[in-house]
């Protein structure tokens, strides 16, 4: 038996749990400029302070320390220490030749540590992260022009591409493009992630999480949760969810919303409440857990876990949380029409009929 089938069985058993906030693991344990550059980057010409995808290369030990952290709490997947691990977001620390090996050294320390605690009746699984770049294809950066666009659908889909390969290649059991403010991004990631296996590199499962920026329920570029979903739908995910901008108790309705229109997992990995003045988050572990119970408890999640501010206490409480409650029932297929735009357009029954003559 596969890990692919591994985890479809044990999420049709159970709710799986994701692991906690990388950055704010990162953050607590203070890295300097010089934690970050190591022996090996000392003379590098450009700061790299908040790179935190170069501490793979430079502080392995503290990132698998965090990965076990998550691990002993719970968590039945790891995500990469790889989501600026692009040649896009590199760029900025003229660290762009140095994606590939990111992404593959991200891959080998969280293996080693799921491996290590991995049991028969417990495996433990690497999800491969894929974050959204620090550009956007919809969106002019000038107010004044409108039509300008700092990056291309083909600059973002190189640029994912190079980063799926070494990802799939080192071994990773899922693919997590994740945190997608704009799904244009997220379809080039999508492209770029077909075009691989077009070249005869078995794709992983593919895991799918986008952002609601704020109460407004949409995502930056417009969209509505379930118009996200039929954009995304074409891929076949192994999960839909949501993740970042929101606490859980905003993120509840939008996240049913999936549920109701999606017809695969529903994974949701909330912040641990908005952030407050400082740019903190308060909610506390009971708080968070408290709310994914509840999701649980209403079949909305398949999978679930923590971003922004969320640690391993956060994880530990909601494994401990979500423990013994069944996963969201996938419904059938969707037979009718549905087309995306920033909202979804769906036709079903009399009303198709009437459409299509």
């Amino acid at each position: 038996m596969t890990k692919t089938h591994d985890i479809a069985a044990a999420n049709a058993d159970r709710i799986l749990v994701l692991d906690g906030a990388m950055g704010t693991m990162i953050q607590q344990e203070k890295p300097d400029e010089a934690a970050y550059r190591g022996a090996r980057f000392k003379n590098h010409p450009s700061d790299v302070g908040g790179n935190n995808e170069l501490l793979t290369l430079t502080q392995p030990d503290m990132i698998r320390k965090i990965h076990e952290d998550f691990l002993h709490a719970g968590a039945d997947i790891l995500c990469t220490n790889t989501f600026g691990a692009n040649a896009i977001s590199q760029a900025d620390y003229d660290m762009t030749d140095l994606v590939v090996e990111m992404n593959t050294e991200s891959v080998r320390l969280a293996r080693e540590a799921a491996d290590a605690v991995a049991t028969p009746d417990r495996p433990r699984w690497v999800a491969g992260g894929i974050g959204p770049t620090n550009q956007t294809a919809s969106i002019s950066p000038d107010v004044n022009d409108p039509g300008y666009r700092a990056v291309t659908f083909d600059d973002l889909a190189r640029a994912y591409g190079e980063a799926a390969r070494a990802l799939i290649e080192a071994g990773a059991d899922l693919l997590l493009i994740e945190t997608i403010f704009d799904t244009l991004n997220a379809k080039a990631a999508l492209f770029a992630i077909d075009s691989l296996s077009d070249e005869g590199l078995t794709i992983p499962p593919l895991m799918i999480s986008g952002t609601i920026t704020d109460r407004s329920g949409r995502t930056l570029t417009g969209q509505t949760p379930e118009a996200f979903w039929v954009s995304m739908s074409h891929a076949r995910p192994y999960s839909i969810g949501l993740n970042c901008a929101l606490g859980a108790g905003e993120m509840r309705q939008h996240v049913r919303t999936l549920s109701e229109v999606a017809d695969t997992r529903i994974s949701a990995y909330p912040n641990a409440g908005l952030p407050n003045e400082m740019g903190g988050y308060d909610e506390t572990p009971e708080e968070t857990a408290e709310h994914l119970a509840e999701w649980a408890s209403s079949g909305l999640v398949n999978i679930v876990g923590g971003c922004c501010g969320t640690t391993p206490d956060h994880i530990r409480a909601i494994a401990d949380a979500v423990a013994g409650k069944a996963p969201r029932k996938i419904p059938q297929k969707v037979r009718h029409m549905r087309l995306s735009g920033l909202e979804m357009f769906e036709t079903q029954g009399a009303d198709a009929k009437e459409g299509a003559a």
